[in-house]
This record gives C-alpha cells, structure tokens and sequence, in this order.
C-alpha cells in the first residue's frame, strides 16, 4: 500500500521532525510512505474574510494538484467522522482489499481546507472537535497509521 500524507507547511521544531522520521521508519516495514509538504499561502495580518478564503482557496489548489484521480483521498477535518484505532485500521484494510492500494491523507493549513478539498474527498475524518496544529497532527495521524498496520497484522502495540 502507498500511503501519501499532504500537508500544508513544513515542521519548524526538531522534536515534530524527529516524531515524524521515527514513524516514518517503522511504517516502512508496512507501506510505501511520501510526505508532501506544501508552502502555507500568506496571511495579512488582521486578514478579512474574503482574504482568509482566498489563502484556503490557494492551499487547496496547491493541494489537489498533489492527488491523483486514483487516489482514495481522506481528509482530516473538524466536522469529518470520528473513528476508534480499530475502525480506522478496518477502514485501511478494506481499502487494500479492494485493489485502493493508493491512499492520501490530507491535512490542511491553520485555516483549515477549502470546500473544493473537502469536497475531493472520499472520507473525512476527524480525530477531534477540537482544533490541534497541523504539525502536532501529522505526527497523531502518523501514529495511527502506524497503529492500524500493527492492529491489521495483529501484532501487539502499547495501548
């Protein structure tokens, strides 16, 4: 299985990058792994709303340039289903036994993502109501991938 995590913005701190390179390398034994991390489109300062929209509008077209019409797309999102580890491990194998073998995850920019991507989407998924940075995100969302191969393959993991 291909797995492509599409993101807006670039890890800054060395313990996101570090997380992200160590779940990187464990999921190694399990899937192909490509990050694709895109520039965040400038925000003005006290942004109005048409401009806000306009900044989702460019992220998200650098974004669907990313997916291929093949790709089965999930995106993570606030107002998407929320899932347990199981079910999310049940979702990925279903896929791959379906011949979707091609699968990207989408996280969007501090403002979240245009309706154009959501709307791309074949799943919206959402670890929460609450809002968390993107960059503490791919890490979570990694992890879980991580953990849905090992739940897949009944292997143990910490719980």
């Amino acid at each position: 299985m291909k797995i492509q995590i599409v993101c807006i913005g670039k890890l800054k701190e060395k313990y996101w990058t570090e997380a992200v390179g160590e779940y990187s390398k464990r999921l190694g034994r399990f899937c192909t792994l490509e990050i694709v991390e895109l520039k965040e489109a400038r925000l003005p300062d006290k942004a109005s709303a048409a401009e806000e929209e306009n900044v989702k509008l460019e992220e998200g077209r650098a974004i669907l340039k990313h997916l291929a019409d093949s790709t089965y797309v999930i995106t993570l999102e606030v107002q998407g289903k929320q899932l347990s580890s199981e079910e999310l491990a049940a979702r990925l194998d279903d896929l791959a036994g379906m011949g979707r073998s091609d699968v990207a995850f989408v996280i969007g920019g501090s403002l979240g993502l245009s309706a154009e991507v959501s709307r791309r989407a074949d799943f919206r998924l959402s670890f929460s109501r609450m809002t968390f940075p993107h960059q503490m995100m791919r890490v979570v969302l990694l992890e879980q991938i991580y953990r849905s191969f090992k739940i897949n393959r009944n292997e143990t993991y910490h719980k």
